[in-house]
């Protein structure tokens, strides 16, 4: 072993013991203010002095917290750090009832400052739109828009939610705000996003592109809107080039499970099975992200491994249950497995119409009802669905393919 390994695993044994006796002598004040724990990273995506500053800025907070209860800055800094780690490990059912938690406390009180509030609520907005509360999000993010309405952040909230919510309109408004005040990283992905959704695809993997050389190489934050481009490329058919950027995410950040994941899909697509089983089992191996599992339950199934899809599918039941439970809404994810895992278009049916109560005006959610009509030979209907699903001249292949269909 080398020593610099070596030094590591003793460092790390030494925070270890000091946070173990120091949550002994503390135990009364944190299960007073019930700070929830770090949960590990797995080694491989541990990324050196990234995962050790992770860890002892949540010690700082735990100091403070135990020190002062009522310490709204290190609650903040809580939050945030918890909902970076729901990004990064994929454990979204510990993290984000724990972020929501955190952030209520510091709305509620009286005493808590302006800037304090304002960056609380846009927090929690972004809590909510992970858990895919998106009107939830929207009433949060007009919350803290009164508050600040020069602010980047809170335009990106807003974006997000409005987009979600199908108000597409609303949405560039919001991102035109967005962009004028801070052209960055973020600002460019929801230009992206945009764009693709009213049909210019060129301009969309243009904007991406901004995007991810706006970002500082190797960041999580950096990676994922690397993720986004080449997935943007792998659904409009530049395979070869969406491969080359989820490479280039592999060379700044080792093992990054979704570039791993993105891989197995390419190759899933270009009839590469073997290579397309070998890296969503890595992706699985590192987090336990309920879209890997339905990836390969998805080729299984193509392969007729029909023993190894129930036992996929019960895991993947298992896993949709655990977030639904944690405050995660699910339709659109039980939607898509009942029908493509369980050809059960009916069950799928009662998912998404469950959604489209929520949000009718979103083209995604159109997109799918158009999908599970086909599947129920329900032609009238499905060809509703499609042309709400096509209003912003998308060009989503699957789209596409729905109404060559009709």
């Amino acid at each position: 072993m080398k020593k610099t390994k070596f030094y590591q695993l003793i460092a790390l044994l030494i925070v270890t013991i000091l946070c173990h006796l120091f949550a002994c002598k503390s135990d009364s004040n944190i299960q007073k203010n019930e700070i929830a724990t770090l949960l590990n990273r797995p080694e491989s995506i541990q990324y050196g002095k990234e995962w050790e500053t992770v860890q002892n800025q949540y010690q700082e907070c735990v100091l403070k917290l135990n020190k002062n209860p009522n310490d709204n800055e290190a609650k903040l800094q809580l939050a945030q750090i918890f909902t970076k780690e729901a990004r990064v490990g994929g454990e979204h059912g510990h993290y984000y009832p724990a972020v929501l938690k955190i952030l209520d406390e510091v709305i509620a009180d009286e005493k808590v400052n302006k800037d304090l509030l304002f960056l609380a609520l846009v927090n929690k907005a972004g809590a909510q739109l992970s858990q895919h509360d998106f009107k939830g999000a929207l009433v949060t993010g007009n919350e803290a828009l009164k508050l600040n309405n020069v602010n980047a952040q809170i335009y990106g909230v807003m974006v997000d939610a409005n987009v979600e919510l199908g108000n597409y309109e609303e949405a560039v408004k919001m991102s035109d705000k967005m962009i004028s005040i801070k052209p960055d990283i973020r600002s460019y992905s929801r230009v992206a996003y945009l764009r693709e959704i009213y049909g210019d695809v060129n301009g969309s993997i243009e904007a991406m592109k901004l995007a991810t050389s706006a970002g500082y190489p190797g960041t999580e934050e950096t990676s994922w809107a690397m993720l986004t481009l080449g997935d943007l490329l792998k659904e409009y058919d530049r395979k070869d080039e969406a491969i080359q950027v989820y490479k280039e995410i592999l060379a700044m950040r080792p093992d990054y499970p979704f570039a791993l994941h993105a891989i197995g899909q390419v190759y899933n697509q270009t009839e590469k099975l073997d290579s397309a089983e070998f890296y969503y089992k890595r992706s699985i191996n590192i987090i336990p992200e309920v879209g890997f599992y339905i990836s390969l339950a998805e080729l299984y199934k193509a392969q007729n491994k029909t023993a190894a899809v129930s036992k996929l599918n019960s895991e993947i039941l298992e896993m949709l249950k655990g977030d639904v439970e944690s405050g995660h809404k699910m339709n659109l994810e039980y939607a898509s497995f009942y029908l493509d895992l369980m050809n059960e278009p009916n069950e799928a049916l009662k998912y998404a119409n469950e959604e489209y109560k929520l949000r009718p005006e979103n083209i995604d959610v159109n997109r799918l009802l158009a999908k599970i009509n086909v599947a129920l030979d329900m032609k009238a209907e499905a060809r509703n669905f499609a042309t709400a699903a096509g209003r912003t001249s998308s060009k989503n292949p699957e789209l596409i393919s729905i109404i060559a269909k009709l």
